[in-house]
């Protein structure tokens, strides 16, 4: 199947039911934020290797994480009663997020390229974008951050810089959007890691009407 190209000038996409098997959607474009949020609101979003042109995915099954379904193991709940921990929301955004981009350069390589820094602080300052951070007895202990539209929240990704940091930044997102009435934290692609704090798999019928209902859009 052939691959949509997208054309800077126009901001839009194919339908995302369009996408191929393994889920690449379309190729090109821009990182603008209205082109950001239309992506988002329909599911696609941008993951490519540095020096490719942007590809857009849209996964017909998604991994998601139902907030108020967080799973907090005991060894987890252990280390959260012996530690103070603190957090924080949008402590330093572009920290955070660079901290994400280190971190995956050191140990598998990153997405996370100088456009992607830039295009995403610019959703941050628009607000559309946020991060959560964590302290472990007054010391950074890790962070996420992600691109945040209604009641869903857009994983993107996670640092640590302490055992547990980013387990306990994703627990504490969780609560703080389940107060808040989240419906979904839409965690992309599966990993192991996160299916062992919840995440599951849901159909592209059952995202798209979370999508619906949580963002506004319009079908």
């Amino acid at each position: 199947m052939p691959v949509y190209q997208l054309n800077k000038k126009e901001i839009t996409f194919p339908h995302p039911t369009s996408a191929r098997e393994d889920g690449l959607l379309a190729v090109g474009g821009d990182l603008c934020a209205d082109r950001l949020l239309l992506a988002y609101t329909h599911g696609i979003f941008p993951w490519y290797e540095p020096g490719e042109e942007i590809l857009w995915w849209c996964p017909k099954e998604r991994f998601v994480i139902i907030p108020q379904e967080v799973h907090i193991s005991r060894s987890m709940r252990k280390y959260m009663k012996k530690h103070e921990l603190s957090i924080a929301c949008n402590r330093d955004f572009a920290d955070t997020m660079h901290r994400c981009r280190l971190k995956r350069e050191f140990a598998e390589g990153t997405w996370i390229t100088d456009e992607m820094e830039a295009a995403y602080l610019r959703l941050h300052e628009a607000g559309y974008a946020a991060s959560v951070e964590v302290f472990e007895d007054g010391a950074l202990a890790g962070g996420l951050y992600g691109v945040c539209i209604g009641s869903c929240f857009f994983g993107e990704s996670m640092f640590s810089e302490k055992e547990n940091g980013s387990k306990t930044a994703l627990i504490a997102l969780c609560e703080l959007l389940t107060q808040q009435g989240f419906l979904m934290v839409d965690c992309q692609f599966y990993t192991e890691h996160l299916e062992s704090m919840g995440g599951k798999y849901i159909t592209w019928q059952e995202y798209d009407r979370m999508l619906e209902e949580g963002t506004g859009r319009s079908r």
